[in-house]
Order: C-alpha cells, then sequence, then structure tokens
C-alpha cells in the first residue's frame, strides 16, 4: 500500500487594516489561503497551497497531500454622510470594526496522477451597522430617517470538492463544484418606503424591505 503524507502548514492569521493606505475588495478578500493574500491575489497557477476549490481546482494535481488553516481579521472603515438634505447634514461611522473571516484547505493524492480534496471559504465582513443618531425626522431615528440603527449585511459560506487528473507531467484538469450558503439583513430603511409610513403609529416591516431579521439561501455553481 502506498502510504499518503500529509503536511500539515502552520495556522497563519492576518491582520489586514483598512486605512487610506489599503483598499478592499468589498465583501470579498484580496486572494483565498494565506499565500494568495500575500501576493494580491495571484494564485491561479500556484500549486503550493490546498485552496484548490477557490483559485483554481486543476492545480490539486500538482499540490501533494497537505492541509491548510487560516484566518483572516479584517478591519474596514465605514462610514457614510449627508449635505444639503433639509438640517439633516451630518455624518456617522459603523460600529463594529473587526471581523474574522476562516478558511480551510485539503488536499489527498489517491494516485500518482489524481488528487482529491475540499476548499471551505467564505465572503463577508463589509457590514454597516450605523447607529440611530437622531435627526429632525425623529428623535430616535437613523439619517436616513428609518427607525433605530441603520445597515445591511451579507454573509457567504462556499463548501467546494476538488477532484484534480494529470494529463501529463506539466498539464492538468480539474473540476470543484460551489455549494453555497449565505445569509442577508436589512434594517433600518423604513425611510425608503414612503414618509407617510413614518406617521403611521404601526412602524412594522412593510413588503420585508427591513427590519425582517437574516434571510438565507442556498445555491450551487
Amino acid at each position: 500500500m502506498k502510504k499518503i503524507s500529509l503536511r500539515a502548514t502552520a495556522v497563519a492569521v492576518a491582520a489586514l487594516a483598512a486605512t487610506s493606505a489599503f483598499a478592499t475588495d468589498g465583501y470579498f478578500p484580496h486572494g483565498y489561503g494565506m499565500k494568495a493574500a500575500g501576493m494580491g491575489g495571484a494564485a491561479v497557477a500556484m500549486t503550493d497551497n490546498a485552496f484548490a476549490g477557490a483559485n483554481n481546482p486543476a492545480t490539486a494535481a500538482f499540490s501533494g497531500g497537505r492541509i491548510d488553516l487560516g484566518a483572516t481579521f479584517f478591519m474596514p472603515k465605514r462610514g457614510a454622510s449627508r449635505s444639503g438634505a433639509g438640517g439633516m447634514d451630518g455624518a456617522v461611522e459603523s460600529d463594529k470594526s473587526t471581523f474574522l473571516i476562516p478558511e480551510f484547505g485539503y488536499v489527498r493524492q489517491i494516485s500518482g496522477d489524481t488528487a482529491v480534496g475540499v476548499t471551505v471559504y467564505g465572503n463577508g465582513g463589509m457590514n454597516t451597522d450605523y447607529k440611530a443618531t437622531g435627526t429632525n425626522c425623529g428623535q430616535d431615528m437613523n439619517f436616513l430617517c428609518g427607525m433605530g440603527r441603520l445597515g445591511v449585511n451579507l454573509e457567504q459560506l462556499v463548501v467546494a470538492p476538488v477532484y484534480a487528473k494529470k494529463i501529463n507531467e506539466t498539464a492538468s484538469f480539474g473540476i470543484s463544484p460551489l455549494l453555497v450558503y449565505q445569509t442577508f439583513e436589512a434594517k433600518g430603511l423604513e425611510g425608503f418606503y414612503g414618509w407617510a409610513h413614518l406617521d403611521r403609529s404601526d412602524r412594522s416591516p412593510v413588503s420585508g424591505l427591513t427590519g425582517s431579521g437574516k434571510d438565507s439561501s442556498t445555491g450551487v455553481g
């Protein structure tokens, strides 16, 4: 029986501070896997990591047996302001500035030219959460004239099984189905469905637009 050896990398933690010197890709990271992130996302042809399911499934055929673990501390700075809006000028910064985004990759060589594995990764960390500062719309309202705190949040989890096979010593092909779960939440957007609603005693959410908690969906790709 051929012995399969797995090389486990050390858990890597990257702290990314969003300042004027650093850019973000919104809800998406610069790269999947610590090595890809360190190279600005250059990972399509790299075989020195186990994140083939996120970057290029064909590379798993050349990666050998390995396990990679990573976690990113994502710290974006988000704010909003408005001016020239009938006495509602002002600015606000989003609360909660630190998000932990873990990732995991595994590749196993099942023969000399064939490998299988799985990659698990997520997208998110750019949610907004603005407190109700009080405006001329009302003391308990946010700066867009909605009720209470204002913001949106999108989170995605992707599980990507991997199959890869070498064609020759320099080429391979691979396939990686994507199994996706995501959640979305919006709050404090009552002002978007009419001033008349804000004058009613019943301020419950209308048509599921806002304030209804988290919704979720699943998908494949």
